[in-house]
């Protein structure tokens, strides 16, 4: 005798036995929530510095790099529900945020007539060593949703990471400078001249990390520089 299973009852039954929560809040998710639940889609604490032209990110670069734009989605906060998002998303395994989050982000920054107007989106790389640690590269995930809603394409490849760094966390701003010193470089910077690039990363703090992927990128010609982050943290 042939048993039929109904796939949405399997579907039922397996949630319930291993429920998906919401990385932000821990709530567990409903039918058609996918990731994050509706109420922190909605309620996380948005920035909207797609709308301020020298809000707190762009004032951060002021006097140390030449920028477009500067923008980050969320406001981060010790013990808020963004640092748990960031938590799952960086060492949980879970690069679909990133994915989502691009999305969210470049649904307003294609409303922005400076962003719109993006070439190419490179994501602050990871050395190799640890990318093959963390199995992704959290800034990569985020770019390839931000490229869904902007006309910009992902270029992974061209800014390089040559050489590994200590963590950041816990540094003091002039320490995070040095840390990052000489890190990065371009491998063909022919491809990005006269072309508008948005740098992306996870989350900005003192900026350190940025300032030293934007060194290399700005000295080719007629590169126009902008920055995306998902969390600004003071």
């Amino acid at each position: 005798m042939r048993i039929t299973l109904n796939l949405s009852y399997v579907a039922d039954f397996v949630s319930l036995l291993f429920p998906q929560l919401c990385p932000a809040c821990g709530n567990e998710l409903v039918a058609h929530e996918k990731v994050i639940c509706t109420d922190c889609q909605y309620n996380l604490p948005q920035t909207n510095f797609h709308l301020i032209n020298d809000n707190i990110v762009a004032r951060q670069f002021w006097g140390k790099i030449n920028l477009n734009a500067a923008y980050s989605l969320y406001y981060f906060t010790k013990g808020g529900k963004v640092q748990n998002l960031m938590h799952h998303f960086k060492y949980k395994g879970m690069s679909q945020i990133g994915n989502m989050l691009g999305r969210i982000a470049g649904s307003q920054l294609a409303a922005n007539a400076t962003f719109a107007s993006v070439d190419y989106i490179i994501p602050v790389p990871l050395h190799k060593s640890r990318l093959k640690e963390r199995g992704y590269n959290q800034s990569a995930c985020f770019a390839e949703g931000l490229a869904e809603k902007l006309k910009g394409t992902v270029e992974e490849n061209n800014l390089i990471r040559i050489r590994a760094t200590q963590t950041q966390t816990h540094r003091s701003r002039f320490e995070r400078f040095e840390n990052m010193q000489e890190v990065f470089a371009v491998k063909n910077p022919q491809k990005l001249k006269d072309k508008h690039v948005l740098l992306v990363d996870d989350i900005v703090t003192t900026g350190s990390t940025l300032e030293a992927c934007a060194i290399p990128l700005l000295e080719i010609d007629g590169l126009k520089l902008s920055i995306a982050t998902i969390a600004y943290a003071e």
